[in-house]
Parts: structure tokens; sequence; C-alpha cells
């Protein structure tokens, strides 16, 4: 009988199996061999590399900053300092999942513009670290911080402070938001103030955030102390008269400068208006230029008693030597004029009087070199070389190219240009004795630099003729300093206008010493345009120096050289 059987051709032979099992089994074997190098090659043979890209991803070095140096007044009171504070930033990638509520609120906390993070975060959104606000108050980045929220971070830095503020604004100056100096004390010192900043090696997680410390690479080294001449009691004093004095007389501006006769510190700088370096939207085009040092003016008949010395000094007049002046006086095609017809005066009282006739007569007894000679040696034309930041140089033209007019207007202080400044130096050489001295804006003990001008007999013999201007019937009466000797000079200046000089805009001037009889301060005080009605330097200048001149000797505790003129209170006794 025929067996008839039909094979399952789906069904594969015990052969075919055996087949694949064989193949899938090497296939394995191969790729774990493969696989075996490979970590071999990785573990052993390039292990380094593995750890450094590994470093790379984990480890880093990141800066650490440096403690600015502290500028300090001459009895070590801080006029800015740096405290550690805090500055936030944010992961745009990480913080773009915060709610807007959220958002906001942090806003407000940071004093930002609504919309101002989500607006950070739109432009930079392929960074990992963004800075939103930079120095933020330590109370204000704790409250952040209580938010808990992803992507912000916290880095320490330093936010410079300003004790005095507005006071001592100009000569400080003030810091940029990367903590380099811009103005002022600032940025002259801005090497030995900053310090050198270090570093140190950290641990990072996979959202770049620093989670360990592993060690000091670099320690950061603090930027050096300044100290300064500055007498922060006087500073003080003058800020505040010449502050009234610009108000009460609706001036344009103001600057007042005061020097130690002795050694040529300046002990206080001020001007009007002035700003508040501790609120960086009060700092506006030209409000943090230091006028004292970087502005000139024509100073005027300040300068009358350089004139009169120098002639002395030179032999060209004499002390008996008398001056007819008649009201004009006749140079060429001009007209030399004083206020008033004095008639014949001695050289008291043309320094008195405030004679434009007397000086310019015996400006032109002197040699054109001499005289241009006598006022280069004063400082007039050159830098007083402090270092402060635009200091000026003044103005003074070549004598080759004066004619007898311009002798005789610069010997009533036309012509020439000076800062505050300069003119208070230029007035050492009367106060102590003929011997002009350097200045400087640091604390110094003596001046090793002083240049002798006039003689100590002519100094003396001229300052004790400019106390009589401090008299009743001298110009600047309302300058006199109770308890002191004073001596000084009045600067009455027109200003000069695009047509020439104008009749209506002054430079009211006042520059002076105490005591006279042994000068301890000198005080130059300018007010610009006052425009309340007096304009005179006796009038609106003289009264801040008699104030700050007073308040300033005795912060520093001299003795008066006179009996102090007291008020007589009225008693049924002595009516």
């Amino acid at each position: 009988m025929l067996d008839f059987r039909i094979r399952d051709a789906r069904k594969p032979s015990v052969s075919d199996f055996s087949g694949r099992r064989s193949f899938l089994f090497l296939f394995m074997m191969v790729c774990m061999l493969i696989l075996m190098a490979r970590a071999i090659d990785l573990q052993v043979f390039n292990k380094q590399f593995l750890k450094d890209e590994g470093d790379k991803r984990q480890i880093d070095d990141v800066s650490v900053s440096a403690y600015r140096g502290m500028i300090k007044d001459r009895n070590g009171e801080p006029l800015a300092i740096s405290t550690p504070v805090e500055s936030v930033g944010v992961n745009p990638r990480e913080f773009k999942f915060i709610k807007q509520d959220q958002v906001r609120q942090m806003e407000k906390l940071l004093s930002l513009p609504n919309g101002k993070i989500s607006a950070l975060i739109k432009q930079y959104a392929q960074r990992r670290f963004i800075y939103v606000a930079r120095r933020v108050n330590p109370q204000i980045s704790e409250q952040v911080k209580a938010m808990k929220l992803d992507g912000v971070y916290f880095e320490r830095e330093f936010k410079r402070f300003y004790p005095a503020g507005a006071v001592s604004a100009h000569i400080v100056g003030f810091t940029d938001f990367e903590d380099v100096g811009q103005e002022g004390i600032e940025s002259a010192y801005e090497k030995q103030l900053k310090g050198s900043e270090g570093s140190k090696r950290v641990v990072r997680d996979g959202q770049r955030r620093i989670i360990e410390d592993i060690e000091n690479i670099k320690e950061p080294v603090s930027g050096k102390n300044i100290e300064l001449s500055i007498d922060q009691r006087i500073q003080y004093l003058a800020y505040r008269e010449l502050q009234l004095a610009v108000n009460l007389n609706k001036a344009k501006s103001g600057s007042l400068v005061i020097l130690d006769a002795k050694n040529g510190e300046i002990l206080a700088a001020v001007n009007q208006p002035s700003f508040n370096p501790n609120t960086k939207s009060s700092v506006t085009e030209g409000s943090h230029r230091n006028r004292a040092l970087t502005d000139i003016f024509e100073p005027g008949s300040t300068v009358k008693p350089f004139v009169v010395a120098a002639a002395l000094d030179g032999g060209y007049i004499n002390p008996n030597s008398m001056f007819v002046t008649n009201g004009t006086y006749q140079i060429g095609r001009n007209t030399v004029k004083d206020v008033h017809n004095y008639g014949t005066l001695d050289l008291t009282h043309v320094i008195k009087k405030s004679s434009n006739i007397g000086v310019s007569m015996m400006a032109l007894k002197m040699p054109p070199k001499y005289f241009w000679n006598i006022y280069h040696k004063l400082g007039f034309g050159v830098s007083a070389e402090t270092g402060f930041p635009g200091e000026a140089n003044g103005i003074m033209r070549d004598y080759k190219k004066w004619n007898d007019f311009d002798r005789a207007i610069m010997s009533f202080g036309y012509g020439l240009n000076s800062s505050a400044l300069q003119l208070a130096r230029a007035y050492t050489a009367l106060a102590d004795d003929g011997v002009l001295h350097s200045v400087s804006l640091l604390k110094r003990e003596e001046d090793d630099d002083v240049v002798r001008v006039f003689s100590a007999k002519t100094a003396k013999s001229v300052r004790k003729m400019m106390e009589t201007v401090l008299m009743k019937d001298g110009t600047a009466y309302e300058g006199r300093v109770d308890g002191y000797t004073a001596a000084g000079k009045t600067g009455t200046v027109k200003k000069a206008g695009a047509g020439g000089y104008t009749e209506k805009n002054y430079f009211a001037v006042f520059a002076g010493m105490a005591p006279a009889t042994d000068p301890r301060l000198i005080v130059v005080v300018m007010i610009d345009e006052p425009s309340a009605g007096q304009y005179y330097g006796g009038l609106v200048s003289a009264p801040v120096f008699s104030k700050v001149m007073a308040g300033a000797l005795r912060i520093l505790e001299v003795a008066p050289d006179q009996e102090e003129t007291m008020p007589i209170l009225l008693t049924e006794k002595n009516q």
C-alpha cells in the first residue's frame, strides 16, 4: 500500500536551527570582544583622556574678587569703602520654565522694570549665565534666595560705598559697575586701589552650578589704602558754606579750596552743584567735574599783591613810591580805569582800594620777561601736578607777544587764566614768607619741593598791606575773621563772551589767609555768575571766606591772635 505524506514547507530542519544559532553566538562574541577592547583602551591606554574630558565638564577655575582699598581722609575717616554683596544671574535654559508671576516678583525685589528678565532671557537664550542685577543689597539677595527658583544663581562681589556722599564726591570720584575707577582719586589711583584677583578650583554639576570648592589656586591681594590730605571736618564746613552762598546769590556754580600754608596740603576742595556718588542716576553730564582743579577763570584783582611784590623785589619801586591815579590812565589807544578817582596812592592804598591804574603803572616799570617769570614761578600757566585727572594747566601768553596794554591788564588779572587751586597755591608764596609750595592731595608732613619767589621781607610787607583790604574802608570788610588777623584780596571779574567781555556776568573771587601774622591756612572762593543783586568779590565771596576760615582755624585749634569782637548785650544797668 502506498504511503502518501505531505511535508510542511514552513517548518525548518534541525540543521537550519543549528546554523543560525552559531551565527548569532559568533556575532555576539565579536561585539563583546570589541566592547572589551574599547574599554581596555579607554581605561588603560587612554585613561588620562577620559579624566581630562570629565574635568572639563565638572572641574573649573573661577576668579575670586579682591577687596578694593579704602580711601580715607587725613584722620582715618573713610571716604570710600567696599562692602561684600552678591550679584544675581540666571541660566536662561533653566529659568525659562519659571512661572511669570514668580518672575515679576523677582523683578520687583530687584527693582527691575516689568519684563526686563524675560527680555534678557530671550536675547541671550543660548547662554548658560547672564547677570540680571549687580551688587544687590544683601537683604534683597536673601529674599530672592528664599524664592528657591531653578536657574537663579548668586556671585559674591564688592560694592563701593561713599559715606561722605556729595560732600567729598568731586575729590573721591566713583567706580563703574565693574568696580573700575572713573573719576577723581578712584581713577587717579586705580592701580593701587584695585589689588589683584585670586582664583580657585571648583566642582560644577551638569547645570554649571558650583557645588564644591576644591582648592585655592591663588589668593586675592587686597588693594592699598589711600590716605588723603583732606580733613573731612573742614571739607564739610566748606561744602556747607559754599552751598549756602551759591543758593543765596543765585549763582551758576562755585568752587572753594583750602590749603595748609605751611606744607601745601589740600585740606578741602569743594564745588557746587555737587552729586551723590552712591546714586549713579545723580551723575549727570559734567556734574562730576572737579571745577576747583579742572576749570579755569581770569583771577582778576586777586593777582595785584603779586605785582606789588614783584616790583618791590626787583627794585622797580620802593616802599615809599606814590602813584597819581586820577581815575583814568591812557596806554596808547587803550584806557585803564578805576572804579573811582582815588588821586595819589601809596602802595598800601593801591592794594586796599584795588587800583587798576596803580598796578598798571608798576607793571610798565618791569621788563616783560621779568614780569612773566614771576607769574611763571608762581605756577600760572603750568599744572599744579597733584596727579588729579583733568587738572588744569591754565593759560598765560608768551611775554614776547605782549604789548604795553597786555602788561597792564595782566597786572589786574585779565589775559591769563588759572584754576582755584593754582591761585591758592600762588598765595603760599605770600603766606610762607616768599616760599612757594607744591600742593598735594595725599597726606604728608613736609613739602620737599619748595621754590623761593619773593624775599621774606617783601612777602611780610605785602601781607601787611593786604590786611587793610579787610578793614572797614577796604574792599572786603565782610571777610574779617573774628579772633584772628586776616589778609586777602578781592576780585570782581567780567566774564568773556562771544563778543568780548560782558557787562552782566561776573566771577566773584576772594583769596586770603589767616592768621595774617603767621598764616596757617589759605582759602580761595570763586562764585560764578551771582545773579541775586550783588556780584562784587568783597560782598559775595568774602563772607564765605570769613565763615570757613574761622571754623577751620578752630577745628585745627589754631590759637587766636587778636581779641574777638563780641556783641554787647544791653541790660537795665548799661542801657
